[in-house]
């Protein structure tokens, strides 16, 4: 393990530490029916009635640390550099742009309005909301962020084994004699 690799490991232990000490908490109000809309991430000792952890949204957290961990576990290892022919390294570009998704999934959950989780009988879809703003009256669909999330690592996983580099064979000079004498008797067998 090189130091880069220690320094994303010891940032993601961190990143989970956080996320277990200040996880996202929805508010249920009486008011409102009991449906639990989305409050803020508050610290885990908090003792309140009124306001339950959202569990969901805490293990799409946790899976997007650990995916965004690993994807700079990948991109921080010893790989060699692109052939020469090749300038740029498209697995590295790919791993980038899932951890980008990652991150802006997780900074625009989709909500809905609480009136809609009274009424409906399947989740609804209100839009995209930034994380941190004003959302009092909004719970996080996390049935279509869980989708969103598998998606974006599905693509991600796909698009990395498609621009994996062939590895080349490297034959010894008896190999290569070997395989002309053989195609040569294949050709002379025609």
């Amino acid at each position: 393990m090189n130091k880069y690799r220690a320094i994303t490991l010891a940032i993601a232990l961190l990143n989970l530490l956080l996320a277990f000490l200040f996880p996202p908490f929805d508010y249920i109000s009486p008011a409102r029916s009991n449906v639990p809309t989305f409050e803020g991430f508050a610290l885990v000792f908090r003792d309140d009635p009124a306001h339950v952890i959202n569990s969901n949204f805490l293990q799409i957290e946790v899976i997007v640390i650990l995916a965004n961990a690993s994807i700079a576990w990948l991109l921080l290892g010893n790989r060699p550099t692109a052939p020469a022919g090749r300038a740029i390294d498209w697995q590295r570009v790919v791993l980038l742009g899932i951890g980008l998704n990652l991150l802006l999934a997780l900074l625009f959950p989709p909500m809905e309005n609480y009136y809609a989780v009274t009424r409906a009988a399947l989740p609804s879809f209100d839009g995209f909301y930034f994380l941190f703003g004003e959302h009092d009256k909004r719970a996080i669909v996390t049935a279509i962020l869980y989708i969103e999330v598998f998606v974006i690592l599905l693509n991600g996983a796909l698009l990395y084994f498609l621009f994996r580099r062939a590895p080349t064979a490297q034959l010894s000079p008896a190999e290569r004699a070997a395989m002309i004498e053989q195609l040569q008797k294949v050709a002379g067998k025609r």
